[in-house]
């Protein structure tokens, strides 16, 4: 019976306000014995009341922010959005949506589907979702985007062609290749059917990837489908063959799209030109530059020549070009800039390079990390650490953070010049940075060190690393045993095989090849064999990875060589792949 007389009191309450608001007498709305008695749940209720005059429920809900003590719900805000989502009044909705999505975890499951089944109408759930999905994916919350978009397809709502566009687009941007690829196909479940500027982003999708087979199906099945190629899809095209080094196919994309009465414009010129500027062929990308029509040649355009011009030693000519690019009114770039630098340093010019550095500086064109790892890396091939290191600093002071190209240049230097305890030093900055040195990193060190006949430091190594709090898991220990082997320390390589066998870290099929190897030339057959014997035992399968990188590191010693792999078939130490290479 309370129940029955409650309601009644809210039933009763809400028509009050009704009425009120319809009479325009909203200030009675704010006396204490009123005001007190508004809840999201009645705010709701009277919303859509109201809800046939989407301005003056929206007027109304903007109003009653302004009531002491309250404040909306995010279900009296989405059922505001779907008041005026009815009543066509688009952007007005789509703020309030913008303005509520960041703070009130719409992508949640159990959010929406509250939110969803409270608003019966699929058209309108499918509109605002859509634009939810488009806000995210445009704000690079991919993962709640994603999210609402599941939601809509478990919910049976459609979602619109732009909002798969946007969310597509974004995932490919994000290279999350293989999540757009599933995500497409969703959409095609849901009764999505593909527009051109879906097949775009999914041909995109394919260039990044490299996937020239998919594109040509996606070519096909849009030309199924009634959906004729644009300027967008045949550039796309083009810059995936130039990539891939299709010369002919791309010149064939071009020849098409020119019949089709779309006509190339810069970005097609300019993959067209790096693709052969890529290959060293600067002979035709001069012809394709020289007869540009109906486009004006760019920055890219000039860069993408100098560039080319640069790796292929002629810097003459790279120079002339960027005094016709000033001509025509284009400032050269950081990334012009650094081709030309690259060229001057690997020819050891570095006078030149320096007074192109200051250039760059009257004309404001800041270094970037290429700039200064390329600086540092022409200083240290010439042994000059003091003018490397000097660049380090200034590197720091621009505001610039050291990458794992920086510390290689600088380790490779000091160990050049014997300065070990210096390299060593970088060695762990690299790792604290969150850099993991590659193989040639721990060679460098291991050679330096055995050439000061220090073997001891190479020992030491490991348990330096871990008394500073860093791991050191297999890869450490294997390449300072590859790197030893090479040098034919068979000694010290077995030292350090102890001491991680000692750690408990399991050697893997690199570890044990190559200290076999290195018996095997050493003359130590016994040796060998027990390394043979223990690969055996516990399995350890030579892939044709490996088998390609021991031909590549042992091609001058043909006769140790051809006796290894006699030793490991004979054991059935190799995978079938590798066998067939072997043929």
């Amino acid at each position: 019976m309370a129940c029955l007389i409650s309601h009644k009191k809210e039933t009763q309450f809400l028509w009050g306000v009704c009425a009120v608001v319809l009479k325009g007498n909203w200030s009675d709305l704010l006396k204490p014995g009123i005001s007190s008695s508004f809840t999201p749940t009645t705010m709701n209720q009277i919303l859509l009341q109201l809800s046939e005059d989407g301005s003056l429920s929206w007027a109304f809900f903007k109003w009653a922010e302004c009531i002491p003590h309250y404040k909306h719900s995010l279900q009296s805000n989405w059922t505001m959005i779907h008041i005026l989502t009815k009543q066509k009044q688009f952007k007005t909705a789509q703020n309030l949506l913008e303005r509520i999505a960041f703070k009130d975890f719409l992508s949640s499951p159990s959010v929406l589907n509250v939110l969803i089944s409270s608003h019966n109408d699929p058209s309108s759930n499918s509109q605002i979702l859509s634009w939810l999905v488009i806000f995210y994916a445009q704000s690079k919350m991919i993962q709640d985007a994603s999210q609402v978009f599941e939601q809509m397809k478990t919910n049976r709502l459609r979602p619109h062609l732009h909002a798969c566009t946007v969310l597509l687009n974004a995932l490919v941007k994000a290279r999350l290749t293989d999540t757009a690829w599933k995500t497409y196909n969703k959409m095609l479940q849901t009764g999505v059917v593909p527009n051109i500027h879906i097949f775009n982003v999914l041909i995109h999708a394919c260039c990044n990837s490299g996937d020239v087979e998919r594109a040509e199906k996606l070519l096909n099945e849009m030309e199924s489908k009634g959906i004729f190629p644009d300027l967008f899809t045949y550039n796309t095209l083009i810059s995936l063959f130039c990539k891939k080094g299709m010369h002919y196919e791309a010149l064939a994309v071009q020849e098409r799209m020119e019949r089709e009465g779309i006509n190339p414009d810069i970005v097609t010129y300019n993959s067209l030109i790096y693709g052969f500027c890529r290959e060293g062929r600067m002979r035709e990308a001069l012809r394709f530059f020289r007869e540009i029509k109906g486009a004006d040649p760019n920055q890219v355009t000039y860069t993408t020549l100098i560039d080319g011009y640069c790796r292929v030693n002629s810097l003459e000519e790279a120079l002339s070009l960027r005094e016709e690019m000033e001509t025509k009114g284009l400032q050269p770039g950081i990334v012009t800039y650094n081709s030309i630098l690259r060229k001057l340093c690997e020819e050891g010019n570095t006078r030149a390079a320096n007074n192109l550095l200051n250039e760059m500086s009257e004309k404001k064109v800041e270094p970037d990390n290429v700039t200064c790892n390329t600086l540092i890396n022409a200083y240290c091939k010439k042994s000059d650490m003091v003018s490397a290191w000097r660049v380090r600093i200034k590197m720091l002071e621009g505001g610039l953070t050291l990458d794992q190209f920086t510390f290689k240049a600088l380790i490779h230097g000091f160990c050049k010049v014997q300065e070990m305890d210096k390299a060593k030093k970088l060695l762990f900055d690299m790792l604290d940075a969150g850099f993991s040195p590659s193989y040639s990193v721990y060679s460098w060190l291991i050679d330096g060190y055995c050439n000061q006949k220090n073997e001891d430091s190479v020992l030491r190594l490991p348990d330096e690393l871990v008394e500073r709090g860093l791991s050191v898991d297999i890869s450490v220990y294997r390449a300072l045993i590859r790197r030893l082997c090479k040098r034919e320390n068979i000694e010290c390589a077995q030292k350090i095989f102890s001491l991680m066998q000692g750690k408990g870290i399991c050697g893997d099929t690199i570890v044990y090849t190559s200290l076999a190897y290195a018996y095997l030339k050493a003359g130590k057959l016994t040796a060998a064999s027990e390394m043979f014997d223990d690969m055996a035992k516990r399995k350890l399968m030579i892939t044709p990875k490996i088998y390609d990188s021991f031909n590549a590191s042992y091609a001058d010693d043909s006769d140790v060589l051809r006796l290894f792999w006699d030793h490991v078939v004979e054991r059935g130490l190799v995978m079938k792949k590798v066998l067939n290479l072997m043929l």
